[in-house]
């Protein structure tokens, strides 16, 4: 029996996972991925493999139709993140696929609170300064009574909450299952875009869905505080990047820490780039190795329970 992993963050700690695979006498194949492999890559790739545990690669109708008139029988994305699957397709098709939910939370949430900082003080300005022999002393602003407009209230969006909170911030909730959590009952729950002129931070921790794609765009940025700041730790393309560009160059948006975007990696030549007021991730928010271990091992288990290996 074959697996083929394609999760950036679990190939780069694939040593640990190799006895797990060897004992039960099963091959793995790594390939060289910087993000994710293309349709057509996976094409070729998939249908030489029983199982699959996937990162955010493409996998679409396609490629699991390839799969399937291979040796393909299951598969687990690994991570919360699913937008970049078809389970609708996957069932038509019988193979068995699912995610790995609630595994880093803290994790993302960890560098939510991070940039929320960062962007309130401009650290990673004086940094910069300071590496070019320059002393800046920017003024920057306290967090203290300041409101977070938190989209997502899932694990990730709870776990940003009690952070913010930590700081003695508001926080207003945007989910349409929305629930009161004990020990947060004072975040505050309103339907998007409600309420968003009162926000001096955005963070997004939500997952993205078609209703949801874009829903930071240029009719939703003029309703904001002028000089909002805004963090994305879910995936890129809940922001129109084009909408974000205008509103940085008009100082509608102070600044924004991204984490994602609508094409990764970031190509050269996008104008997000010309704002040095603004902090690029590289889809790294998971990724420590606690995290890591946690979700591989988890993807690993249930991925062999899908092919039926004791």
């Amino acid at each position: 029996m074959k697996v083929l992993v394609t999760c950036p963050p679990m190939l780069r700690l694939i040593d640990e996972f190799k006895p797990i695979f060897n004992a039960k006498g099963i091959e793995i194949f790594c390939p060289d991925v910087v993000q994710t492999l293309s349709v057509e890559e996976l094409k070729s790739l998939v249908p030489q493999y029983d199982g699959w545990i996937i990162g955010d690669d493409p996998a679409n109708k396609e490629v699991f139709a390839a799969g399937k008139a291979g040796k393909l029988k299951a598969a687990v994305k690994w991570g919360v993140g699913v937008d970049n699957v078809d389970f609708v397709a996957a069932k038509e098709l019988d193979i068995p696929v699912t995610n790995t939910p609630r595994m880093f939370g803290g994790e993302v949430a960890d560098i939510a609170m991070g940039y929320v900082i960062a962007l309130a003080r401009q650290t990673f300005l004086i940094d910069r300064g300071v590496r070019d022999g320059k002393w800046l002393k920017p003024s920057g602003i306290s967090l203290a009574d300041k409101t977070v407009a938190l989209v997502g209230f899932g694990d990730i969006g709870r776990n940003t909450a009690k952070r913010l909170l930590a700081v003695d911030m508001r926080v207003i909730a945007y989910d349409p299952y929305f629930q009161p959590v004990e020990g947060l009952e004072v975040v505050q729950s309103a339907k998007w875009p409600d309420r968003l002129e009162e926000a001096d931070f955005i963070v997004l921790t939500c997952a993205l869905t078609p209703e949801n794609k874009h829903m930071i765009n240029a009719e939703t940025l003029a309703k904001t505080k002028p000089g909002v700041r805004i963090v994305n730790v879910a995936r890129g393309s809940l922001i129109n990047e084009n909408a974000l560009i205008a509103a940085l160059g008009s100082g509608q948006v102070h600044s924004a820490a991204l984490d994602v975007f609508e094409v990764e990696p970031l190509p050269m030549n996008s104008p997000l780039r010309e704002f040095e007021q603004c902090i690029f991730g590289s889809h790294n928010g998971s990724n420590t190795v606690d995290a890591v271990r946690r979700a591989s091992e988890k993807a690993i288990s249930l991925l062999l329970d899908f092919l039926g290996v004791e």
